[in-house]
């Protein structure tokens, strides 16, 4: 095997034994409403994912990837606080929020988690990097908590767009 793809097949035979899955896809299906948030290479899988479950399942889905909601948001209330400005306006009791975040470290993505759990809103995690990293810590009610055992960028996000993906 190429060294350089042996990480990707180690960690997606560690997803393919996860029962987070299980978890998502009920989760999933159980929700007319999904919003998708996440940062850089994250927030592309999220549009992706959201554009997918509006197409192939009709589901009333949105991620915050428009540059000028984006760029608004963070001028008015902080990067920190961005996301949960987006949670504000966009989620009810009804929504299931999917958070991603590879390092686990981003602060508005811990910043969703509180209000989340402030507000009783059902939400999933996605991450990777260290186990017990600060969105795994603050996270005490998510319906699913998928952590990759990776610190590699590629590795994280490939196979968290694999796991959102298998249900289509």
């Amino acid at each position: 095997m190429i060294e350089e793809f042996k990480q990707y097949f180690d960690s997606f035979e560690n997803l393919t034994r996860s029962s987070e899955f299980l978890k998502y896809k009920k989760c999933f299906f159980e929700h007319k409403k999904i919003l998708f948030i996440g940062n850089g290479g994250s927030n592309a899988i999220a549009s992706h994912i959201s554009n997918d479950a509006v197409k192939i399942y009709n589901k009333n889905s949105l991620s915050n990837s428009d540059s000028t909601m984006l760029s608004c948001f963070i001028n008015d209330y902080g990067m920190d606080n961005a996301y949960v400005e987006f949670l504000k306006v966009y989620s009810d009791t009804n929504t299931l929020i999917i958070l991603i975040s590879s390092s686990g470290e981003s602060k508005n993505i811990i910043n969703c988690i509180k209000y989340c759990e402030n507000n009783k809103l059902k939400y999933g995690l996605l991450t990777g990097f260290k186990e017990n990293n600060s969105a795994r810590l603050q996270s005490k009610s998510a319906y699913f908590d998928l952590h990759i055992a990776s610190k590699n960028y590629g590795v994280v996000e490939c196979l968290h767009q694999i796991f959102l993906h298998a249900i289509f």
